[in-house]
Parts: C-alpha cells; sequence; structure tokens
C-alpha cells in the first residue's frame, strides 16, 4: 500500500512546487497563529498554480464554521484538518455544506490515555504530537512504540490514521514500520527554518516514506 504523504505549512509557490515535484499527494496551508501562518488570499495565489491532483489542505486552530467555510471557498481547498475539541459536530456543519468532495482530517494529540473519537463525518485523524506552546509544527516526536499499542492498534479496522510529530527523513521509514499509519505528514522536519521548506529536505522524505516498508 503506498503511504499517503503530507508536506505541510507551505508558505510560498516556489516551496509547494517542490513538494509537489517530489511526488507529495497533498499540500498544507495553515491559518491560525504561526511563523507559517498564510492569508486565504495567499493560499489561493498557490493553489490555482498546482497541479488539481494534489490536495490542497488548510489547518484550522479552533476556529468557527463560518471561517473555516470561507477560507475553504476563497482559497480553493479540497480539504481541511481541524485542531479542535468538540464532540463532531463542526465536522458534520462542514460535511453538510461541502458534501463528500471534501477532506475532513482532526486531530488528536497524543497521550497514553488518548483515544480516536466517534465521528461519521471525519475522513480519517492525525495523531501529532503538542507542546505547552504548540498544537503542531513541534519538531517532537511522541513514543511510537506506546502509539503502536494504544492509538495505531488494529489500523486496518479503523478510519485513515495520519502520523506526525517529529517526523524528518532520516525517522519517516521508521515511522511508518513501527505504526503502519495510513498516511504521513511533516512540517518542522523538511524546513531550513519556520516556514520555509528545503528542497532536498522535502525530495528525500517524500522518498523515503515512499521506499518504507508497512
Amino acid at each position: 500500500m503506498k503511504v499517503w504523504v503530507k508536506i505541510c505549512a507551505n508558505t510560498s509557490l516556489e516551496n509547494a512546487r517542490v513538494a509537489a515535484d517530489a511526488g507529495a499527494d497533498a499540500l498544507g496551508f495553515v491559518f491560525a497563529p504561526s511563523p507559517r501562518r498564510v492569508t486565504p488570499a495567499q493560499a489561493a495565489a498557490i493553489v490555482r498554480e498546482l497541479p488539481s491532483a494534489i490536495e490542497k489542505i488548510g489547518v484550522f486552530v479552533d476556529a468557527p464554521l463560518e471561517e473555516i467555510a470561507s477560507t475553504v471557498e476563497a482559497s480553493g481547498l479540497t480539504g481541511v484538518q481541524l485542531h479542535w475539541p468538540g464532540n463532531g459536530t463542526l465536522a458534520a456543519q462542514l460535511r453538510a455544506r461541502f458534501g463528500p468532495e471534501l477532506r475532513i482530517l482532526r486531530v488528536v494529540h497524543f497521550a497514553p490515555d488518548a483515544a480516536i473519537p466517534e465521528d461519521a463525518n471525519a475522513d480519517g485523524f492525525l495523531i501529532d504530537s503538542h507542546t505547552a506552546t504548540a498544537v503542531g509544527g513541534t519538531g517532537v516526536a511522541y513514543d511510537w512504540s506506546l502509539a503502536a499499542t494504544t492509538l495505531f492498534r488494529n489500523v486496518e479496522a479503523r478510519k485513515p490514521l495520519i502520523a506526525a510529530g517529529g517526523l524528518t527523513p532520516e525517522n519517516v521509514a521508521q515511522a511508518i514500520a513501527r505504526l503502519r499509519p495510513w498516511g504521513v505528514d511533516v512540517v518542522s522536519g523538511v524546513e531550513s527554518s519556520p516556514g520555509k521548506k528545503d528542497a532536498a529536505k522535502v525530495r528525500a522524505f517524500v522518498a523515503h516514506a515512499r521506499a518504507a516498508q508497512m
């Protein structure tokens, strides 16, 4: 099975094209307070220059429905990633508004007692690390051995799970072998500085993820 690969927090067309040319399945754009944040107009200018086949996913943190919906429409997004601890209502509202064409991913922060929420409207769940000051893009890996026995247990019977948090070109193959995720997501592991991608790292990350053995 080919692992789905998302290169997140793109801030320029140059960076986005590198990821697309490297073979990434999806590109992420951050619409939350962050040194990697872009505006809907900035994202739209990038998105319209990208191949139609590549997914364009907006990252939102505690954003209200109308803000998310207007950004999806203005930026030409094909999916959303929700850092949102709600009970499923937001995903349901987005599904009702945009239908099945919009990929809806919910973020679950790893913890020993974390669980995958029940949400019929989510297409998958991104398992990420977090710190006291950041809900994503931390560059910190969680305990893969523990995660493999908890959140990633019986992955075949679950909705798609995406591994994130502290992934790099050097360790992505190990993470895939240990967790057997449906997909992987990277931010800081392929950057030269926050919001600036390192082209060689992006290409290496995608290549190593593609070559990894599940």
